[in-house]
C-alpha cells in the first residue's frame, strides 16, 4: 500500500505541539526542498513565531529535540527550517513492492465514484477536412478522459459534429450541378470540398445559387426523403474518413450526437425560458439578461425566429442532462470561446439545470505551424493526416539509423511518430499557444515523446536481459543514493494522477513522465544494475516500476508505449 510520507512527517511534527497548528496546517506547508542534500520534506518554523515568541532557527532546534526519528534517517535543524531525510530502504521497499504488486492500476483511485462526465471534443464539420487545427482539441479531450477513468470517474466522448446548417444546402446544390458518386466515395472529404468552393466561385456571378441553395436547405429541414438521403450519405462517408485519423490517434468515441441530433430538440429550453419569465425582447430578438453575472445579455433567438448555437448548446446540455445525470459537463474549446461558454453556464444556472454549476469550459490555445497561422481563408489549411504520415515516415527513418534489425519496425515507427504528436502538445499547459515544429518533436533527447517512450524501452531491455531473474525480491531494501531521486518521482504519481484531474492538465502528467524519465536515465547511467549481488532483485524492482509508471503515464496521455524502439 502507498504511503504518504508527508502524512507521515505531519504527524512527527503534530505530536510535538500542543494544538498550535492542526495537521492540516502543517501539511500544506511542507516544502520539498531544491537539493535532496537538504533532506526529502522541511517544515518552516517560522510559521511558529508568533506562538512561541521565539527566533525560528530556535523553534526548529528546540522542535528536533523532541521529534520522535525512529522512522528517519535523520532529522536535523538548518536555520529556520526542519529537514526530514526519509528511511531510502524502507521508503524504496514500499514504493517499489506497491507498483509491482498494483501494475497498471497503480495511481488510481475512486475519488470520481462513478460519476459520468459528457466530455465535449474534437467536433469537425463533416465535409470538411481534419485539419491540424483539431488537434488539440481531440488528444486534450481523449488526455482528460482517461485522466478522470483514472480517478474513478465515468468519461463519455461526444464528438459533436458540425453536421447541420445552410452549408449544406450549397453543398447539395454543388454536388448535384458538379458533382458524381463515383469521386466522392473514392475520395469523399476532398471532392466534398471542392464541390463547396466551386459554389462560392460560381455564386459570385450567379447570385441565384444562394436562393436555390437556401430552398433545398428548407427542403432538408422539413425532412424532404430526397435530401436527406444525400445529407446522411455525406454525413456517413465524411465520418468513414475521420475515422481513419482518429484510428491512427487511436482516439475512440462514445457519440457522434452532432448539431442535427439536437435540431428538433431546442423547443423545450426556449419554453422554459419563456415559462421562467428568462426571455426578453430586444431590438425584436429575444434576449436573456446576465446583469447578475456581469455578462452581456444572451441573444438566443434571432428577429426572424432563427436560432442561434446557444440555442443548440442548451438543448444539448438539457439532453445530456437528463441522460447521464453527469457529475460534470466538460467542453474542450478554444480559448477564444471563454465568454461564449460563461454566457451559456449562466444561462443554464438561470434555468435552473441541475448540472449547470458542474459545467467546464476546458479552454487551449492556438496552434502554429512552424510559427504561421492556421486560417482557412487564406488556404493555409495542414491536414492533420498528412502531419502524421509526415511523424510515422520520419520515425522509419530514425529506427532505420538507430535500430535497423529492430522487429516490427512499422508498427513502432506509428506509435512513435503518433505519440510525439500527441506528446507534443500535450506537454504544454493546455491554455499556452504553441508552435508544431514536427523535427522538434521527433528527436530522441529532450523533452519529446520519443524520450519518454525510448525510456521506457531502455527499461524493458534490461528486464529482458535480466531473464528470469526475480524482481519481485523488491521487499530487499535498496538504500542506493543514486536511485533515491527515482524512487521519490514514482511515490509522486498517484498524486500527479489526482492534481491532473482536478486542474483538467493533461501536461502535469507528461512533464512527470519527462522527470521520471530523466531520473531513470540519471540512474542508469551510473549504476550497473545486472550485477548479482544481494540488491539485484531490488534494482530489477525499480527499473519494472519505472516500466509500469512510464507506460501508464504514457497511456493517460493517449501514447504508446513500445516495448522495444
Amino acid at each position: 500500500m502507498r504511503m504518504d510520507y508527508k502524512a507521515q512527517v505531519t504527524n512527527s511534527i503534530l505530536s510535538v505541539l500542543n494544538g498550535e497548528l492542526t495537521s492540516a496546517d502543517i501539511y500544506e506547508k511542507l516544502e520539498q526542498p531544491k537539493t535532496l542534500a537538504m533532506g526529502d520534506l522541511a517544515f518552516p518554523a517560522f510559521v511558529l513565531a508568533k506562538v512561541f515568541h521565539k527566533a525560528p532557527n530556535k523553534i526548529a532546534a528546540d522542535l528536533v529535540e523532541k521529534i520522535d526519528q525512529a522512522s528517519y534517517e535523520k532529522v536535523e535543524a538548518k536555520g529556520a527550517y526542519i529537514n526530514f531525510f526519509l528511511d531510502k530502504g524502507k521508503v524504496a521497499s514500499n514504493v517499489l513492492t506497491t507498483i509491482i504488486e498494483e501494475g497498471s492500476t497503480y495511481g488510481q483511485n475512486e475519488n470520481g465514484k462513478g460519476g459520468n462526465v459528457p466530455i465535449d471534443m474534437s467536433s469537425p464539420n463533416i465535409a470538411k477536412p481534419i485539419s491540424m487545427g483539431h488537434l488539440r482539441s481531440t488528444v486534450i479531450g481523449n488526455s482528460i478522459a482517461n485522466i478522470l477513468r483514472k480517478n474513478g470517474y465515468h468519461p463519455i466522448k461526444d464528438n459533436h459534429l458540425g453536421d447541420w446548417g445552410t452549408q449544406f444546402g450549397k453543398l447539395i446544390v454543388a454536388y448535384r450541378k458538379w458533382g458524381n458518386e463515383d469521386d466522392v466515395k473514392k475520395d469523399p472529404i476532398n471532392n466534398l470540398v471542392k464541390y463547396y468552393v466551386k459554389f462560392h466561385q460560381e455564386d459570385k456571378a450567379h447570385p441565384e445559387l444562394d436562393d436555390e441553395a437556401r430552398e433545398t436547405f428548407k427542403k432538408l429541414e422539413d425532412g424532404d426523403k430526397e435530401e436527406v438521403e444525400l445529407w446522411k450519405w455525406f454525413r456517413r462517408v465524411s465520418l468513414e474518413s475521420f475515422n481513419k485519423i482518429y484510428d491512427k490517434l487511436g482516439v475512440k468515441f462514445d457519440t457522434y450526437n452532432g448539431e442535427a441530433f439536437y435540431n428538433d430538440k431546442m423547443d423545450e429550453g426556449i419554453n422554459i425560458l419563456k415559462d421562467k419569465g428568462l426571455l426578453v425582447e430586444s431590438q425584436g430578438a429575444q434576449v436573456v439578461n446576465l446583469d447578475k453575472y456581469d455578462l452581456n445579455p444572451a441573444l438566443i433567438l434571432k428577429s426572424d425566429g432563427a436560432t442561434l448555437y446557444i440555442t443548440r448548446d442548451i438543448a444539448t446540455a438539457i439532453y445530456r442532462d437528463r441522460t447521464y445525470q453527469p457529475a460534470m459537463n466538460l467542453y474542450v474549446v478554444g480559448s477564444e470561446q471563454t465568454y461564449y461558454f460563461k454566457q451559456l453556464k449562466a444561462v443554464l444556472l438561470e434555468m435552473g439545470l441541475h448540472s449547470a454549476a458542474n459545467l467546464h469550459h476546458i479552454p487551449f490555445g492556438l496552434i502554429t505551424v512552424n510559427g504561421k497561422k492556421l486560417s482557412t481563408r487564406s488556404g493555409r489549411i495542414i491536414l492533420l493526416d498528412e502531419v502524421l504520415n509526415d511523424a510515422i515516415e520520419l520515425a522509419e527513418q530514425q529506427i532505420a539509423e538507430k535500430n535497423p534489425d529492430l522487429e516490427n519496425k512499422e508498427e513502432v515507427a506509428k506509435q512513435v511518430g503518433v505519440g510525439a504528436i500527441i506528446f507534443g502538445d500535450l506537454k504544454n499547459e493546455r491554455t499556452n499557444n504553441i508552435d508544431f515544429v514536427l523535427e522538434d518533436q521527433l528527436k530522441f533527447e529532450g523533452e519529446t515523446g520519443p524520450y519518454v517512450q525510448y525510456s521506457h524501452a531502455r527499461a524493458e531491455s534490461i528486464l529482458r536481459k535480466a531473464g528470469s531473474l526475480d524482481f519481485h525480491t523488491a521487499d530487499k531494501a535498496l538504500d542506493d543514493p543514486s536511485a533515491w531521486e527515482t524512487i521519490t518521482a514514482l511515490n509522486e504519481f498517484p498524486g500527479i494522477v489526482e492534481s491532473a484531474c482536478k486542474d483538467f492538465e493533461p501536461s502535469e502528467i507528461a512533464k512527470y513522465s519527462l522527470r521520471l524519465a530523466k531520473a531513470f536515465n540519471k540512474y542508469y547511467a551510473h549504476s550497473k544494475v545486472l550485477v548479482k549481488d544481494d540488491k539485484l532483485g531490488a534494482r530489477l524492482g525499480l527499473v519494472k516500476a519505472v516500466s509500469i509508471v512510464l507506460k501508464e503515464a504514457l497511456n493517460l496521455l493517449g501514447v504508446q508505449a513500445p516495448d522495444a524502439m
